[in-house]
């Protein structure tokens, strides 16, 4: 059964129409930037090898932009505590790839997906992360909770010689460096605030 429904947010009230669910979440904006961890690398994706991993770029490889210039989809939401809800997407070449979370083989597997970020989502989604500061004391950092899986982390973990973005499990008063993620323009000397 649909009913009508009144969405609090901010200083503002939105009616939803009967169409969309009361928990549906709404495209709000969209803003273009790059994802740093802790050692200032940039998350670069490379969908011909299926992997997205924190590397050390060069000013030339920043200027191309390729597999690194995220856009930021960020939602309207009913429950603000959890945090802002935002998908994430990024294009290489001409295709454009979004953020996915799936279960293999037991674990849970961050995957990029060819394909655009819908403008709403009636319900749960496995492409929707909660953005919260990182620790009371750093707001400029920020680390990204999993919807579907509360206490659940994009995080990095060390592969070799790569820093591979993973879906990390944090206990509730630990700080885990490797959720710490920065978001910044695209120019390395603007605000990294989102």
């Amino acid at each position: 059964m649909h009913f009508n429904c009144w969405l609090k947010h901010e200083a503002f009230c939105f009616f939803i129409p009967a169409e969309l669910e009361c928990d549906a979440l709404c495209k709000e904006k969209t803003l273009h930037r790059v994802l740093r961890n802790v050692n200032s690398q940039l998350l670069v994706v490379r969908p011909d090898l299926n992997v997205a991993a924190f590397e050390d770029v060069t000013d030339q490889e920043m200027q191309s932009g390729k597999g690194m210039l995220f856009s930021i989809h960020c939602y309207k939401t009913t429950t603000p505590l959890a945090g802002l809800p935002v998908a994430f997407s990024v294009q290489v070449e001409d295709k454009s790839y979004y953020m996915c979370c799936e279960r293999e083989c037991g674990e849970m597997i961050v995957r990029f997906k060819e394909g655009e970020v819908p403008k709403e989502i009636p319900g749960e989604s496995n492409i929707i992360f909660f953005k919260k500061t990182f620790t009371s004391c750093c707001s400029k950092a920020f680390k990204f909770e999993y919807s579907m899986e509360r206490g659940m982390f994009l995080a990095f973990e060390e592969e070799g010689c790569l820093r591979k973005l993973i879906l990390k499990k944090l206990s509730k008063d630990e700080v885990d460096e490797t959720m710490k993620m920065s978001l910044s323009k695209f120019s390395q000397n603007e605000d990294h605030n989102l």
